[in-house]
């Protein structure tokens, strides 16, 4: 085929731009919603509380099921037409939303079944709490430093190299997500969800292009190396390390 596949890709398939703009939206709206959370939870559980280790347990839980198929159908059941989440809604008087058949807003409710399952980036950060050294703290209370002012000097910058290896792994991970918007939406509606790993599969395994499927494929694995090699080169500006180094 030579570079047909591709002069095809670029230049013919319509779902392509379509499904590579759907796919970095879809990275760009989990990926930071899934860190922010991992590291607000971290922050509540680096507490000492009685019962703290149950918590723990029960915020990483989520992560285990990650790409199920079954948590997929139950999210779809719970922001179908008819379910529980609009049930909720009427309840209180406020309108159904038609969360997963409206094109404008059906991708940001796929991505927070994303965001729900935060509990691997959570425990790295509260690893790296833990490894935080308390002098910091008290020095930057000696200083006046109120707490707002000790995370944004004191707890952010030590946890650079942790959010550099959440970012990188979460952005890889959200590239090739497939099982919950497969199961979901299968792409729609209106394409409003078409991730690239979706129009892979449907060209391999529905249309049987494997050609076509495994050059998609390639350019997937050529964006990811290059967006990681740019995450690595940008965090010599903002990652920081305990000898100093950047």
């Amino acid at each position: 085929m030579g570079l047909k596949n591709y002069i095809q890709m670029f230049t013919k398939d319509h779902n392509f731009w379509n499904s590579v703009v759907v796919t970095f939206k879809w990275v760009i709206i989990a990926v930071p919603l899934k860190l922010t959370t991992a590291l607000l939870v971290a922050l509540l559980l680096n507490k000492k509380l009685k019962h703290i280790n149950f918590y723990r347990t029960v915020y990483y839980l989520p992560s285990i099921f990650a790409g199920s198929v079954a948590v997929a159908i139950l999210w779809r059941f719970l922001f179908m037409r008819e379910g529980l989440v609009n049930q909720i809604l009427s309840a209180v008087h406020i309108p159904p939303v038609d969360w997963l058949g409206n094109p404008d807003i059906a991708l940001y409710t796929l991505s927070m079944i994303n965001v729900w399952q935060f509990g691997t980036s959570m425990v790295l950060f509260l690893a790296g709490l833990k490894q935080i050294p308390g002098d910091l703290y008290e020095a930057g209370r000696i200083d006046g430093a109120n707490k707002i002012q000790q995370f944004w000097s004191i707890t952010l910058p030590m946890l650079t190299p942790i959010v550099l290896f959440n970012l990188v792994m979460q952005t890889i991970n959200a590239f090739q997500d497939f099982t919950a918007p497969f199961v979901i939406t299968k792409g729609g509606p209106a394409k409003s969800t078409y991730l690239f790993s979706i129009m892979i599969y449907d060209n391999g395994f529905k249309y049987f292009s494997m050609g076509y499927a495994a050059a998609l494929s390639w350019l997937m694995f050529a964006a990811i190396i290059t967006l990681t090699a740019v995450l690595f080169w940008s965090s010599r500006y903002w990652a920081h390390y305990e000898d100093g180094g950047k």
